[in-house]
């Protein structure tokens, strides 16, 4: 790190010495049902496991001694994860233990689930611990929101609170944050992220692995276009926290089955790896589940938001094997070590490979983070007033979107190419 910016995160750490308590900045009402799982289909070894190989990764590291965050719509406690701590909660009041739209407890239970002799199910990290702060929820909404409650996209959830979700898991000791969360916007647009930037370069100060959901294709959100397959391209679309690399390892989305790309998973050049985000299992209160109850009858977990822990996991086993690693050094290991992809908007440098990760000899002349994806700039233009959304980034709560005070802008003239 140059000595530069060395001396502006020591001014950014000293103006923001640490996040407030977990709070919600105004008042919010719960005005959906919590969601629901629906009957457990799984058996055998989860798809995405089988794909990635943990049970070769776990004869070599399982994650002991390693914090993980997960910001997200809380995690419901459970015998499967006996490390759980709550974080805060910055939707209602409560310690970020408690999840209406069960979420956060998949996510939770992918990085981390404990095995057990019913089943085949193990999470990336089943020794790692987890830290939830409940930062999202799509069934609370502001007081002063003046949405349809019938309506779908109403949900709560600032980008506002996003950035001091992160700090506070900085300040609460987290070695690895999980960000399952996107908010998308058209390319020109004002981002309104720089709170969230500003978080994560305290992060970065403090050695922490970001990482966050690349994002998915949604009809009826800002999330619609799809970016072109390559990076050099200008993006029709851009999506927040993602495009903040190289200060989070953004995570894409691949099909379960063969490791090639999702079609849903929103592609950019600021994408760095992918994991599994089909065929998902997760952890719900009754066991691991394969979809949740929707209104049209039940839904498939996948998404991003399912791709992201498996990697948030991978760099928890990284951590545990390899203590002296800095954070830079987590995310060069992750990124080198993946396969299948080269220099590609939807999977970046590939595929993860949690058992390369930790057994690759990488090249002593490496620069750590020399790896990492840098997202182009994107330009800015004024604010016209009206909201944007932030998705949880997962298919199975497609209709569950959440608030978040980011403002749209006029398109005025065209995006410029990445490499301006």
């Amino acid at each position: 790190m140059r000595a530069a910016t060395i001396a502006a995160t020591i001014a950014l750490i000293a103006c923001h010495p640490g996040a407030a308590t977990a709070e919600p900045p105004s008042a919010t009402e719960q005005f959906a049902r919590c969601a629901r799982p629906a009957a457990s289909r799984f058996t055998g070894m989860p798809p995405g496991s089988d794909l990635l190989d943990l049970t070769g990764a776990h004869r070599f590291s399982r994650g002991a001694g390693v914090r993980v965050a997960v910001i997200d719509t809380g995690v419901t406690p459970h015998p499967r994860l006996p490390g759980l701590t709550g974080g805060g909660d910055y939707v209602a009041s409560g310690d970020g233990l408690t999840d209406c739209d069960m979420h956060g407890t998949l996510v939770a239970g992918i990085i981390a689930a404990r095995p057990s002799p019913a089943d085949s199910y193990v999470g990336v990290a089943p020794e790692s611990t987890i830290i939830s702060i409940r930062q999202s929820s799509g069934a609370f909404r502001a007081k002063s929101s003046d949405r349809d409650t019938a309506a779908v996209g109403a949900g709560y959830g600032p980008l506002a609170t996003l950035a001091s979700a992160l700090r506070k898991a900085v300040d609460l000791g987290a070695d690895v944050i999980n960000v399952s969360e996107t908010a998308c916007l058209p390319a020109g647009s004002t981002v309104g992220d720089d709170a969230v930037r500003d978080a994560l370069r305290v992060a970065a100060a403090r050695d922490v692995v970001v990482v966050v959901a690349a994002g998915n294709l949604s009809d009826g959100t800002e999330c619609r276009e799809q970016n072109p397959d390559v990076v050099t391209e200008p993006v029709s679309t851009v999506a927040t926290p993602a495009r903040l690399s190289p200060l989070v390892l953004a995570v894409g989305a691949t099909q379960s089955s063969d490791g090639t790309a999702a079609p849903f998973t929103l592609r950019g050049p600021w994408v760095s790896v992918a994991a599994p985000g089909t065929d998902v299992v997760g952890l719900s209160p009754s066991g691991p589940i394969t979809a949740l109850t929707g209104p049209d009858g039940d839904v498939a977990l996948a998404g991003t938001s399912y791709a992201a822990p498996y990697v948030a996991g991978t760099a928890a086993l990284i951590r545990s094997r390899f203590p002296g690693l800095t954070a830079a050094q987590v995310v060069d290991r992750i990124i080198a070590t993946a396969h299948g992809g080269g220099s590609d908007a939807a999977v970046g440098r590939g595929i993860v490979d949690p058992v390369a990760a930790l057994t690759a000899e990488l090249p002593a002349t490496r620069e750590p983070g020399s790896t990492r994806v840098a997202a182009p700039p994107q330009p800015t233009t004024a604010d016209d007033g009206l909201a944007r959304i932030l998705l949880v980034a997962g298919l199975a709560c497609a209709a569950v979107t959440l608030s978040v005070l980011l403002r749209p802008a006029r398109r005025r003239g065209r995006t410029p190419s990445p490499d301006r």
